[in-house]
C-alpha cells in the first residue's frame, strides 16, 4: 500500500478589491476567524454614524434654548402677522363707522353707532379667536417639523450604517466562499491522492462542478 499524503489544511479565503485585501477568513486552533479591512474613509463613516447616532438619538425629544427661541420666534412672527391683517381690517371700518355717524348725528351716543361698533367688534373677537387657534396649530406644526427632521435623520444614519454592514457581511461571505472553495479542492485532491472513503480514483468531472458551484456562490 501506498504512502497516504498528509490531510490537507484549512484554506484561507479572502476578498480583494483593486488589489487591497478587504475581507479575509481564516483558521486558528479550532476557531474559524473572519475579519474586514475597514478603509480609512470608511472607518470615519462609521465612527462618525456611532457618535452621531448616540448624540441624537438621546436628544431627540429634547429641545435646547436656541431650538425653542427660533420656533418661539417663528410663532411670534405668525402672530404679529395675523394682529396686523385683522388691525387692517378692522380698524378701517370703525374709522369709518365714526366718521359716517359723526357726520349723521354729530356725535356716537346713539343706537346707530352702538349698533354697528357691537357688530365689528364681534367679528373681530371671531377673529381674533380663530387667529389663536391657529397660532396654536402653528406651533404644533413648528414642533412636529422639527421632531420628523431629527428622526429622518436618525433613519438616514440608521440606513447608512446597516448598509455599510450588509456590504461587509456581504464581503465576508464571499471571502467564506473562497476558503470553502479552497477546502473542497484540497479535500478533493486528497481523496483522489489516497482512494478517497472507498479507494475510488480522482473524480475530476466532481471537482469542477464543486469549484464551479462555490465560485458562483462567492459572486455578489
Amino acid at each position: 500500500m501506498g504512502k497516504k499524503s498528509k490531510y490537507p489544511a484549512f484554506s484561507n479565503g479572502s476578498v480583494s478589491v483593486n488589489g487591497q485585501t478587504i475581507a479575509t477568513t481564516s483558521q486558528n486552533g479550532n476557531t474559524i476567524n473572519s475579519n474586514y479591512n475597514m478603509s480609512d474613509t470608511e472607518k470615519d463613516l462609521y465612527n462618525y454614524i456611532q457618535d452621531s447616532f448616540s448624540d441624537s438619538l438621546k436628544n431627540v425629544n429634547v429641545f435646547d434654548d436656541e431650538t425653542k427661541k427660533d420656533l418661539q420666534s417663528q410663532v411670534d412672527a405668525y402672530t404679529n402677522k395675523g394682529l396686523d391683517i385683522i388691525n387692517d381690517t378692522y380698524t378701517p371700518m370703525i374709522n369709518d363707522l365714526k366718521n359716517d355717524i359723526a357726520s349723521r348725528f354729530g356725535n356716537f351716543d346713539n343706537s346707530v353707532f352702538m349698533d354697528n361698533l357691537n357688530s365689528i367688534e364681534s367679528s373681530r373677537a371671531d377673529a381674533m379667536n380663530s387667529l389663536a387657534q391657529d397660532v396654536m396649530t402653528q406651533q404644533s406644526n413648528l414642533i412636529n417639523d422639527e421632531l420628523s427632521r431629527r428622526y429622518n435623520y436618525l433613519n438616514l444614519l440608521s440606513g447608512t450604517q446597516n448598509q455599510m454592514i450588509n456590504n461587509i457581511l456581504s464581503y465576508l461571505g464571499a471571502a467564506m466562499q473562497n476558503s470553502s472553495a479552497g477546502n473542497s479542492y484540497n479535500q478533493a485532491s486528497y481523496n483522489a491522492t489516497n482512494g478517497g472513503s472507498g479507494g475510488s480514483s480522482f473524480d475530476f468531472t466532481n471537482l469542477l462542478s464543486t469549484l464551479g458551484q462555490a465560485f458562483l456562490k462567492s459572486r455578489f
